[in-house]
């Protein structure tokens, strides 16, 4: 194992371990009676059973909107739920715009079955997913999260 990729299996664990951002509270799944500002999404992957409730809340409007706070519950493997913490750590005080572009990003990466290699410099720590995309079954398990904080954000506004 080369040294970058034992960095990568690290971050992993570790971020799988610290689960930033995973305190979505029982009573708030349900997500009924949202106020503005305020989006939720659950996912799922049949697949394997991972699962995330996962909440992005917002300030401000128009082109100035911007993620003030990212809450999430859910359960998995490392891998998703590794994936739901680093996110969680990189957009709190991003533009939507700038969101959806880490978003874009990411999934550009995901889909290269291993053609691409993340820029660190945009995913951040992100990047150490990157392995997944040579393992398309587990593409989905890394993507949860993402999948669900595009939906959640798209409701915000």
């Amino acid at each position: 194992m080369s040294a970058l990729d034992s960095l990568y299996q690290q971050i992993i664990l570790e971020q799988a371990k610290t689960r930033t951002g995973a305190d979505l509270a029982d009573d708030q799944l349900q997500g009924l009676h949202l106020p503005a500002g305020v989006g939720q999404c659950h996912q799922l992957n049949p697949v394997c059973g991972d699962e995330i409730t996962l909440r992005v809340e917002t300030a401000g409007t128009g082109s100035g909107r911007a993620v003030s706070g990212i809450h999430w519950a859910g359960d998995g493997c490392s891998i998703s739920m590794a994936s739901a913490s680093i996110l969680s750590e990189l957009v709190v005080g991003l533009g939507a715009g700038e969101v959806q572009g880490l978003i874009d990003s990411f999934r550009e990466v995901m889909r290269s079955r291993g053609k691409l290699e993340a820029d660190e410099e945009v995913l951040g720590d992100a990047a150490a997913l990157s392995g997944v995309s040579k393992f398309p079954a587990r593409v989905k398990c890394a993507m949860l999260a993402w999948v669900a904080a595009e939906d959640a954000l798209n409701q915000t506004g």
